[in-house]
């Protein structure tokens, strides 16, 4: 979103390079005013200020063609002043009755996760970390394509191509959401069209044997007595530590030498051929089998929320 002292020549001669969906020019002289060019050529004068409700809004002023910059600027000038005052400067225009992105998301769309998506502690750290800051006070309706754009651009520098297709892609499904409970105003989707980024950031990687046997000799010597049996287990079946903490007893048929995942993240269940090592770990914890949970904390008897204490020290 550059920002300069918009001149009448520069309007003139102002293009969109190749491959960019449209270009915001924001002009240093009057806050608020910007031009928007697209790769048509089309260019128009909008100016973005704060509603009389805190909300950021976006209104067009004019085609650049019919609008010199001088006009664009005085009538900016004007519908400012009129803000300034209290005034509403687009009151002829139908009012917009979207919700901005932030009250959707907490009177809507996290309370509607949280009843089926186990990951939905995810999805408020992305909501919080990377929507919110760049659409949080914006209506629903005023969001573009070129916004979710200048999003991904944004985030490039710092973050990898995964983590960005992860944000996108729950932006998209809070739009569908709320095209499809057809919430107030909001009857397009800003992501649709937008490609996701080619993610290339995989590296596979694996314990050599000497890797493998150092490990096991530190948790050895974790305090938390519970741990080696959970490393050795995730090593030995390739399971998810989610999978390995909230095993249970029922699960395991030691006849078969199988382990039966009842829900997975694919939310199916899905059968794990236990190794002979994998199973003699198994029946040395039966045989002090306590609960129903098979790597249970010993002293809660309850599955661990986390190991990440235990992992890192």
């Amino acid at each position: 979103m550059p920002k300069l002292n918009l001149t009448q020549s520069f309007v003139n001669k102002a293009k969109v390079e190749e491959g960019i969906t449209s270009v915001d020019y924001y002009d240093e002289r009057i806050p608020g005013l910007l031009m928007k060019v697209l790769p048509s050529g089309r260019k128009t004068y909008y100016i973005r200020y704060k509603d009389q409700h805190k909300v950021s809004a976006q209104r067009k002023l004019g085609n650049a063609v019919i609008l010199t910059l001088s006009d664009a600027r005085a009538l900016a000038r004007r519908k400012l002043a009129e803000i300034a005052m209290g005034e509403e400067p687009f009151s002829l225009i139908q009012s917009n009755p979207s919700p901005t992105l932030e009250k959707f998301a907490a009177s809507d769309y996290i309370p509607y996760v949280k009843t089926y998506k186990k990951s939905w502690g995810m999805d408020i750290s992305r909501i919080r970390n990377h929507l919110l800051p760049y659409f949080g006070a914006m209506r629903m309706s005023d969001i573009e394509k070129r916004d979710v754009v200048q999003l991904i651009n944004d985030q490039l520098p710092s973050y990898k191509p995964g983590s960005i297709n992860r944000v996108i892609i729950l932006l998209r499904y809070m739009f569908n959401l709320a095209i499809k409970w057809e919430v107030e105003g909001v009857s397009r989707n800003p992501t649709a069209g937008i490609p996701l980024l080619k993610e290339d950031n995989h590296v596979e990687r694996f314990l050599s044997s000497e890797e493998a046997k150092a490990l096991l000799i530190a948790i050895k010597n974790s305090k938390n007595p519970m741990l080696q049996h959970i490393i050795s287990m995730l090593i030995l079946t390739g399971a998810r530590k989610r999978e390995v903490l909230d095993a249970k007893w029922e699960d395991f048929d030691m006849e078969r030498n199988i382990w039966r995942i009842p829900t997975t993240k694919a939310g199916k269940a899905r059968i794990v051929p236990l190794s002979d090592t994998a199973s003699v770990l198994l029946i040395k914890l039966r045989q002090r089998k306590r609960c129903a949970y098979a790597f249970a904390n010993p002293v809660t008897l309850k599955p661990y929320s986390s190991v990440y204490y235990s992992w890192h020290t």
